[in-house]
C-alpha cells in the first residue's frame, strides 16, 4: 500500500496556491475590527435613548441574554445575587466571537465581571476594563428597569 505524502501547505492537495486563504482571513479580521469599533462606552449621564429590551422575565437570573440595537449585539445581564443590571457588547475582542450573552457572570475583588465562553477572558461589567490585564476591553451600556420593563441606554 502507497501512503501519498503532502507538503505542509495548510491547503487541499492540488491548490494552485498554498495561502490563498490568508486574503480571506485578513478581510474577515478587518471587518470584525470594524464591527468591533462600533462598539463604544456609554455613561449614564450621556445617554440621549433608553431602548427597551424586553421584560425582566425575558432575562435568566444570574446569567446574560442577548438583543439587538441597530447594528449591534448586546448583552444583557440580570445579575441576580448583586440585584443589579448589566449591559456589554456581545462581541469577545479576543477572538472576535458574538458570545459575552453566554458567559459566565461572577465576581472579582467585588467587581462583577463576565467571562467568555470559548477562551476565559473576564472583562469587568462596570467600566468593560479587561481583568486579566490584557490591552482590549469591551464596551458597556448603562441599564434601568422600570416597574417590569428593562431599558438599555445608548448615544444614538
Amino acid at each position: 500500500m502507497r501512503i501519498k505524502k503532502y507538503k505542509n501547505n495548510f491547503s487541499a492537495p492540488g491548490s494552485a496556491n498554498p495561502h490563498s486563504g490568508a486574503g480571506n482571513r485578513k478581510q474577515k479580521l478587518n471587518a470584525m475590527e470594524d464591527l468591533l469599533n462600533q462598539y463604544k462606552t456609554v455613561n449614564s449621564n450621556e445617554v440621549k435613548i433608553w431602548f427597551k429590551a424586553g421584560n425582566i422575565k425575558d432575562f435568566p437570573s444570574n446569567r446574560g441574554g442577548c438583543i439587538k440595537y441597530k447594528n449591534k449585539q448586546i448583552a444583557v445581564f440580570n445579575f441576580e445575587r448583586r440585584n443589579t443590571w448589566y449591559a456589554c457588547q456581545n462581541a469577545c475582542p479576543h477572538r472576535m466571537e458574538m458570545v459575552l450573552s453566554r458567559g459566565m457572570t461572577g465576581s472579582t475583588d467585588d467587581i462583577p465581571k463576565i467571562a467568555c465562553p470559548m477562551h476565559k477572558k473576564t472583562f469587568s461589567l462596570i467600566d468593560g476594563s479587561n481583568l486579566n490585564g490584557e490591552d482590549y476591553s469591551i464596551a458597556t451600556y448603562p441599564v434601568k428597569v422600570e416597574g417590569d420593563e428593562v431599558f438599555v441606554g445608548f448615544l444614538e
